[in-house]
């Protein structure tokens, strides 16, 4: 529902459904741009070593990247260096909450509602009451926890049939992925026993599944060093006058202090300040102070399965103006202008820079290896079944 014609400061659909509205679209092009920098150097130089781009379809929404942790896909790297959109420059450190989603498709019995109620066995009431039973539960389980749902069939349209037929889709979250699952059991557990309720049946269908991340501080400061050698892109009279119109169309301005590690640190957040005119500045274009961090976010990224494998580092440019509405229009809109562009090539030069400072230099990708055996001694627990197959989400 986020179709968006881009480019411009309005809401204007641009004809169909779909829309990126993380800027997932500048993912794999800003990742490619920075394997050929690497190919290019190794060709050039004749240095030893290799480098492999990986596409990866149905990250996040599909756990892509999960799905290849669980085959051990990433177990042969000696480091993963990825990026990813926002509304600032940073290189990203701490850990996020680790998700599972998972579609409950309740079967009942169809009935005249008036007539022969008494012969209907109805699956939506299996949902509300799977649904009330979850709402329960967030009494008594740990406040790092999450759980969502969305009914996505809610068996027809009728009133007076008894619906034969209804799904719910829950994402239960948690910031250790063996919470996640522990969690998810007892969410199986209510599904259970809201399909005996009905006298219904209640089938599951596992949709994905990711890992908090393993954040690697030896890392974190050579993307930092070759980010700050580069510096951030320049943008042009136009450019911060459409940023602004962007920000100018927001419903509800945030007071939230832009950079993750302005929650952290008064000292960053008061330099952000001032950097921003408290908050005044269409585009964020200064680069975030390094800020090495243990502490969640509340996204969710398969990215975190990558890094339970080998040490793994982020970057963040921005593509959007400051303070965007995540999963917006302003940021699909956005995400197809020369801001996000600039920024998407920014984001290729810092990981090329970062994966040649580890090709060349065997002492720090031995630091980053060390600390990520010592971060990642307990050892990966894959949120995915071993019989699990990527499945996609029907409309």
């Amino acid at each position: 529902g986020l179709s968006q014609t881009a480019g411009v400061a309005e809401k204007r659909s641009a004809g169909g459904e779909a829309g990126h509205g993380c800027n997932h679209n500048l993912l794999g092009a800003g990742a490619l741009a920075a394997a050929f920098a690497v190919k290019d150097f190794l060709q050039r130089t004749g240095a030893p070593g290799t480098v492999i781009f990986f596409g990866c379809p149905g990250e996040e929404g599909g756990a892509g990247k999960a799905f290849l942790a669980r085959d051990h896909v990433w177990e042969r790297l000696d480091a993963a260096v990825t990026w990813h959109p926002s509304d600032v420059n940073e290189v990203a450190s701490g850990t996020c909450v680790s998700c599972i989603q998972k579609e409950f498709h309740f079967h009942g019995v169809a009935s005249h509602a008036s007539g022969t109620p008494h012969l209907g066995r109805s699956a939506l009431d299996a949902v509300e009451l799977m649904n009330i039973g979850v709402q329960f539960l967030r009494e008594h389980m740990p406040t790092t926890a999450r759980i969502h749902y969305a009914i996505t069939d809610a068996g027809g349209k009728s009133p007076n049939v008894v619906q034969p037929e209804a799904k719910v889709l829950y994402m239960v979250r948690d910031v250790q992925v063996a919470q996640a699952i522990a969690l998810q059991k007892r969410v199986d557990q209510i599904a259970k026993a809201a399909a005996m309720m009905t006298e219904t049946t209640v089938t599951e269908q596992f949709i994905d599944g990711t890992a908090n991340t393993v954040p690697n501080a030896v890392l974190e400061k050579v993307a930092y060093d070759n980010f700050e050698a580069l510096g951030v892109v320049k943008h042009s009279d136009e450019e911060m006058q459409l940023a602004q119109a962007y920000v100018d169309s927001y419903e509800a301005k945030s007071d939230r202090v832009p950079g993750f590690a302005s929650a952290e640190s008064p000292e960053i957040a008061a330099y952000v300040k001032k950097m921003t005119d408290n908050g005044k500045l269409p585009i964020n274009d200064f680069l975030m102070p390094l800020h090495h961090s243990m502490k969640s976010g509340a996204g969710s990224t398969d990215v975190g399965d990558v890094s339970w494998q080998t040490p793994t580092v982020q970057v963040h440019t921005a593509c959007w103006p400051s303070g965007a509405p995540g999963h917006s229009w302003q940021n699909v809109s956005c995400g197809a202008t020369s801001i996000a562009e600039k920024s998407m090539l920014q984001a290729g030069k810092v990981m090329a820079g970062t994966v040649i400072d580890l090709l060349t230099k065997p002492d720090v990708l031995g630091a980053a290896k060390a600390e990520f055996k010592e971060a990642a001694a307990a050892g990966y627990t894959c949120p995915i079944p071993p019989d699990a197959v990527p499945v996609a989400i029907e409309d």
